[in-house]
């Protein structure tokens, strides 16, 4: 799980992250959806490759986990790096939708008789 550069060598992930272990915000979840604002807010951006190719992929809608994968680095380790995003106003961040707790029965009694006819 640790990123490559150029050289071959290896970074360690907590070197992204400037040493920091706890995200600065803790309302990112694993399918949280993130998008890249555009056009980019002015002012400096931030020049670390990560933050960089984070921008990228969020051209589209991605979630966290997606995000993780793509980048071969630990959920924790992005979460960390979305927040600095976050708080530059270079993403912007979609909670997922609630889902309803109480079973919608006429749907189940459906999907039950289908299931009989099979």
């Amino acid at each position: 799980m640790n990123e490559g550069d150029a050289a071959g060598r290896l970074v360690r992930p907590f070197t992204l992250t400037g040493g920091r272990t706890r995200p600065s915000r803790a309302d990112f979840t694993l399918i949280t959806s993130v998008t890249a604002v555009d056009p980019p807010p002015e002012g400096p951006a931030r020049s670390q490759p990560e933050h960089q190719r984070i921008v990228r992929l969020c051209a589209r809608p991605v979630v966290v986990a997606e995000l993780a994968a793509q980048l071969d680095l630990p959920v924790s380790v992005v979460v960390i790096l979305l927040c600095d995003l976050l708080e530059a106003g270079r993403i912007t961040v979609q909670a997922p939708r609630l889902v309803s707790r109480t079973p919608d029965l006429d749907l189940l009694q459906k999907v039950r008789d289908g299931l009989g006819r099979l």
